[in-house]
């Protein structure tokens, strides 16, 4: 059992290291992928609410109701 000691080691602090790798590209890949969306986002055309529902002006008439 004292012979294995090393191998356990080895293997339990490999184990933690390559986890921790892993999750740091997971990590790096998600906010790549935000940071990319954010820029996609800023730089598409926002709609321009101030404009009118999609008839000219003044073609329809109010209702004197």
């Amino acid at each position: 059992m004292g012979q294995n000691f090393g191998w356990i080691e080895i293997v339990v602090f490999a184990g933690i290291a390559l986890g921790f790798g892993f999750w740091q590209l997971i990590s790096i890949n998600r906010e790549i992928a935000r940071d990319k969306a954010a820029k996609q986002a800023a730089t598409k055309p926002a709609s321009d609410s101030t404009t009118s529902p999609g008839h000219a002006e003044g073609q329809h008439h109010l209702d004197n109701g």
